[in-house]
């Protein structure tokens, strides 16, 4: 049966400075294998007990992924269903329908085309972080 987990912790850069932490905000939680949390943090979480406190690094493939060159695309402004002139750096959208369709962000609009990106924003990135498990259960309705 699958566990439930919950988590303080704390996200270092390569200074070893804290960016992000639970410290005074929510504990992050997750059930094993329901594909809510990062696969590299659950997998470094699964088997702990409460009390555990810990360290690991993460590379991008196991946790946002890669970044990959072939996720930026020029697209034609006709292809957009909005006015071209509204488009600006930095908005996101969804272009494609049904299992084609994919989340991206405007990273550059030019004369030719609009420069989107479909990669997550955090691919590419890898993490270090500090954890304490503060809640390890099983799974209740």
């Amino acid at each position: 049966m699958p566990k439930f987990y919950k988590f303080e912790y704390a996200i270092l850069n390569e200074k070893k400075e804290i960016v992000d932490s639970s410290d005074g905000g929510e504990p992050l939680s997750f059930v094993e294998g329901d594909g809510t949390m990062i696969g590299g943090l659950e997998n470094a979480l699964l088997g702990r007990a409460v009390g555990d406190e810990f360290s690991v690094f993460l590379e991008p493939a196991e946790a946002y992924g890669l970044h990959h060159r072939r996720l930026i695309k020029t697209l034609s402004k006709d292809m957009i269903h909005t006015d071209a002139e509204e488009i600006k750096v930095g908005m996101v959208f969804q272009v494609g329908s049904g299992k084609e369709s994919e989340v991206v962000k405007v990273i550059a609009v030019e004369d030719d085309g609009i420069v989107v990106d479909g990669n997550h924003p955090l691919a590419g990135i890898s993490f270090h972080f500090d954890i304490h498990v503060i809640e390890v259960r099983e799974v209740s309705e």
